[in-house]
């Protein structure tokens, strides 16, 4: 392992006040538990502020050598990017919409032009001037009535995704005095121009149970809630349909779903179950001209397409169109006029399916690399022959694609342009297969850079997620390029939890199969260090949130394989958050992890949470992030974890634990603010390995 020599500073010491957990007979002494506490409004806070800050003071001083070097990362990787740019503009309902961005400014300018792109440009939204003062601002949500004459926005301000819902008269460039607190950030406008639809959020918890109406000029207290959501273990959404006829209401859990709807043109009326939910049936619905489209997984592990009626919607009249596969997984449906766009994924690769709704020919898109992501962009124009793509692969910046679906001739729209003499041809990535102990072969995409050998002298960040049914893709990052070009590997593991070999690929990682992702993870490493790719000397691990809880399983299970971890926002107290129902998002989760009011199911869960198993034994030096505000992972769950780590690890390694006092889970809204943290971490990785330039 490294010798690194750090500078000579004393780790904060986090106090002690003991507290019991009884449950299922069990007691559980937890002693860091006094950091359970929400943003200066409990007993303890001051001392949590105060550990906090102490914690950061630390790391700003064990990193004090780099900051030089931190500082020319992020030029570096700033460098890369083309300040002045412009997106591939967006046809829908009359107009070119389309986002820029200028010198030196850190958000976006969101414009559209009517009719032509030779037309005079029409700001929407100028957010760089928006977030003036402001240390977070995002905006989501931007949804433009059918007059196109009015613009509905949300903005969060402290990244706890919680929305206030702005109207802007695009004609005059005012705003209205309706603003709504407390949202998803979803405004949806019915066909009248003046109403629409929203999600409201529970303060507290940040479920979101109610969807609302509201009429321009109202109350916003006095909005109509349309639907309340009864359970806690679901999300909630509204949406329009493509073809503009109908708003859905979606409400989904792990395991099953339920749709409403309303015709557009009548926004006081009332929600008609589409079908109502079905245990462990997910269903999703795409509405035609004559019909629906709905995606489920009824009889159908890794989903099938059937159809219905547009008045009789309920399952008996539901008719196959694409049936199951044990091969394929059917990902995702975008519905045009007289076509529709499968999305598919089979062997870890998505495919794009292109299908004629009148003849009922098919054909697929055709792409050329090991390892690839592929996926269907923005396509917010029913009426339409014309299908936007992006593509994008670990050596290929990220591309947009105009697709004809009659003629299936493509055009390359734009492609991220890498500055400072970025070339695809001096990188090489790779597909492996890593077998797991249960023979189970993982996927593996790696980059590295021309000249590399497999010596096992290389230093290799492995990343990885496994959560959720959500793939990892092998896609494109300029600012990754310092770390390849200072002869870093990059790999990927596509391990269990994910969906990248299909649905059971994601049911073989959740629940009571929980830890087939960790150890997935470790015969990865296992297996880059046989082949030689690297040696734990130069081994290094990263996952974030989700992956976060990855992380810290790993380094109770295999400390001993690498040589740095990094654990962003990383979900490691598993036991205390999931016994919590006032904590955001718990209740959602019961079907992901299981819940502890469960006894089989609070003993698996405690036999991996990272901190409850934290050791009296040596573990690699560790980069933990987290932020103040985030709504994801709150930010006790990392501070606790580190406080027990220093209490408990006999190395000397380096722990860092570093808290941005303003961001959430999502860290820096800015363009480029974001790159300080990845100058940090590759900082960090770079002191372990020597490297110093």
């Amino acid at each position: 392992m490294s010798q690194v020599k750090w500078p000579d500073a004393k780790a904060p010491v986090a106090e002690k006040k003991e507290y019991i957990r009884q449950i299922h007979g069990d007691i559980v002494i937890d002693n860091y538990y006094w950091m359970y506490d929400y943003f200066g409004k409990g007993p303890d806070s001051t001392r949590v502020i105060k550990y906090l800050t102490e914690e950061n003071e630390y790391v700003k001083t064990v990193m004090a050598p780099t900051e030089d070097f931190q500082e020319k990362l992020f030029t570096e990787m700033k460098a890369r990017i083309k300040e002045k740019d412009e997106s591939v503009p967006t046809y829908k309902n009359g107009y070119f919409y389309y986002s820029r961005t200028e010198a030196g400014k850190q958000y976006f300018k969101y414009c559209r032009k009517k009719g032509s792109l030779s037309a005079p440009e029409e700001i929407l939204l100028d957010v760089d001037h928006m977030a003036e003062g402001y240390s977070y601002y995002a905006v989501g949500g931007m949804t433009v009535s059918d007059d196109n004459k009015l613009l509905a926005f949300g903005v969060d301000l402290v990244s706890r995704r919680q929305y206030k819902i702005f109207v802007k008269n695009l004609e005059t460039g005012n705003l209205y005095p309706d603003e709504i607190e407390n949202t998803q950030g979803d405004p949806v406008w019915s066909a009248d121009n003046k109403t629409f639809f929203y999600t409201s959020k529970n303060e507290k918890t940040l479920l979101s149970q109610d969807i609302k109406r509201h009429t321009l000029g109202d109350d916003p207290e006095t909005d109509a809630v349309v639907y309340h959501e009864a359970d806690n273990t679901n999300y909630i959404g509204v949406d329009r349909s493509k073809n503009t006829k109908y708003i859905f209401i979606g409400s989904q859990g792990t395991l099953s779903s339920e749709w409403r709807m309303l015709h557009a043109e009548d926004p006081m009326g009332e929600f008609k179950i589409f079908q109502p939910r079905m245990a462990n049936v997910l269903y999703s619905v795409h509405a035609l001209e004559d019909k629906f489209l709905i995606r489920t997984n009824l009889d159908a592990i890794n989903f099938k397409l059937v159809e219905c009626p547009l008045i009789n919607t309920d399952v008996v009249h539901w008719k196959d169109v694409i049936t199951n596969r044990a091969d394929v997984l059917l990902e995702a449906v975008d519905e045009f006029k007289n076509y529709i766009a499968i999305s598919e994924r089979k062997n870890g690769l998505v495919q794009l399916r292109i299908r004629d709704l009148h003849s009922g020919h098919e054909h697929y898109i055709q792409f050329g690399e090991p390892a690839y992501m592929a996926y269907v962009s923005n396509n917010p124009e029913y009426n339409i022959k014309k299908l936007r793509y992006g593509y994008t692969s670990l050596t290929t910046p990220s591309s947009v694609y105009d697709y004809e679906m009659d003629t299936q001739q493509k055009t390359l729209m734009k492609q991220q342009e890498v500055l400072g003499g970025f070339n695809a041809a001096n990188y090489t990535s790779e597909r492996l297969y890593a077998k797991a102990m249960d023979d189970t072969q993982i996927p593996v995409s790696l980059v590295y850079k021309n000249g590399f050998q497999k010596n096992g002298k290389a230093p290799l960040l492995l990343y990885a997620y496994g959560s959720y049914g959500i793939s990892m893709e092998a896609s494109f990052s300029s600012s990754r390029l310092s770390l390849l070009d200072r002869g870093f590997v990059y790999a990927i593991a596509h391990i269990r939890g994910g969906q990248e070999m299909g649905r059971q690929w994601y049911e073989d990682g959740k629940m009571m199969k929980k830890k087939n992702s960790f150890t997935d993870f470790v015969d990865c490493a296992k297996y880059l260090i046989g082949e030689h790719y690297t040696s734990p000397a130069h081994l290094y691990a990263q996952g974030g949130s989700a992956g976060g809880l990855l992380m810290g399983a790993v380094v109770n299970l295999a400390p001993q394989l690498f040589n740095g971890v990094v654990a962003q926002v990383p979900f490691v107290d598993v036991v205390n958050t999931m016994l919590d129902e006032s904590i955001p998002l718990t209740t959602n989760e019961y079907d992901e992890w299981g819940n502890p009011k469960n006894k089989e199911a609070y003993e698996y869960m405690k036999s991996y949470s990272p901190y409850e198993n934290v050791e009296t034994k040596a573990y690699p030096s560790l980069l933990v992030t987290t932020g103040l505000h985030d709504s994801q992972v709150q930010y006790f769950e990392p501070a606790k974890w580190v406080a027990k780590l220093r209490e408990m690890k006999t190395d000397n390694n380096i722990l860092l634990l570093h808290t941005n006092m303003d961001f959430g889970h999502g860290g820096a809204s800015g363009r480029f603010d974001y790159l300080k943290d990845i100058a940090l971490i590759y900082a960090f990785m770079f002191q372990l390995e020597g490297i110093t330039q």
